[in-house]
């Protein structure tokens, strides 16, 4: 069952390419024949293996469309998502729309989420761990649910 955690520094390269770190390659390598759904965040970019993706398809797809916050949360999310695969030197090509959402463009970080990984530019990765480091207690009741 894919585990994904830790914090990877990498560089995109001009072809617009991430290699990603040998932990999480032989995740995708071992469990998802290296497919992967690749699609935008909250000012990132989320990676899900091919597996979690239609879990979170099949349940987006049972909500209300007439609703007009799913019909949003689709255009935004779905509307953005790119099946991907690594390639045979653990490489992902990301296409420059989702570089251009996320300001990929040299140092970035790679983040475990447990379930999925999350792509961020360097430098609003740093912005947000800031923001997060100096709001800590907002999350606390959240971490006291959940018995820790």
């Amino acid at each position: 069952m894919s585990r994904f955690s830790g914090q990877f520094h990498h560089a995109i390269d001009e072809k617009g390419r991430i290699i990603f770190p040998s932990k999480f390659r032989e995740i995708f390598a071992q469990e998802h024949d290296g497919h992967m759904v690749i699609t935008k965040g909250d000012g990132c970019l989320r990676v899900f293996p091919f597996n979690e993706w239609l879990i979170l398809e099949e349940k987006i797809s049972h909500q209300s469309i007439l609703r007009k916050e799913v019909r949003a949360f689709q255009r935004f999310f779905m509307s953005g998502a790119v099946d991907c695969n690594l390639d045979a030197q653990g490489r992902v090509l990301i296409p420059p729309a989702l570089r251009e959402y996320a300001n990929l463009e040299k140092d970035i970080v790679l983040a475990g989420m447990i379930k999925d990984i999350e792509i961020w530019s360097k430098e609003r990765f740093d912005e947000e761990m800031k923001k997060v480091a100096a709001d800590v207690d907002t999350f606390s009741a959240y971490i006291a649910d959940l018995g820790i």
